[in-house]
């Protein structure tokens, strides 16, 4: 586990000085902004959200448009949906769950797996375990 922690780690630290061309940035825990979707992509119950910053914020040049660490209860999902303008990575950092790629594919999913829907691909993914399933979402592209 403390390698799945370490390699996420990495992975924000290359994202985030990404998002800042100029210098890097550190978004603390206790300032993340929380934003909480009733069904998410047309899916079921809550997705709980803690976000560096949301799509709508960086400026357009930035590849970067979202970073967050996203919970779904057991039972709830995020529901099938298309990226028309960008490109969705989930990392998973706990529990279970099915990730429904663009074709309807269903891929049983856990710690240290990570998922992409591409510019113009839909996907879903679904709680299908006892514990909260938790992962880390990086959208990148063009957001108007």
């Amino acid at each position: 586990m403390k390698q799945v922690l370490f390699f996420l780690v990495a992975c924000l630290v290359v994202v985030t000085v990404t998002v800042s061309c100029a210098s890097a940035d550190v978004f603390k825990k206790e300032s993340l902004i929380t934003l909480d979707k009733e069904k998410a992509g047309g899916g079921v119950g809550t997705l709980y959200g803690k976000y560096a910053f949301t799509r709508d914020m960086p400026p357009m040049e930035n590849p970067v448009r979202e970073i967050a660490w996203l919970t779904l209860k057991p039972g709830d999902s995020i529901g099938f949906h298309k990226h028309e303008v960008n490109e969705d990575v989930y990392i998973v950092v706990s529990g279970t769950g099915v990730f429904k790629n663009n074709d309807g594919t269903e891929h049983e999913v856990g710690p240290g797996d990570i998922t992409i829907a591409r510019l113009g691909q839909s996907h879903a993914l679904n709680n299908t375990g006892k514990e909260d399933l938790v992962v880390i979402s990086v959208i990148a592209g063009k957001t108007p």
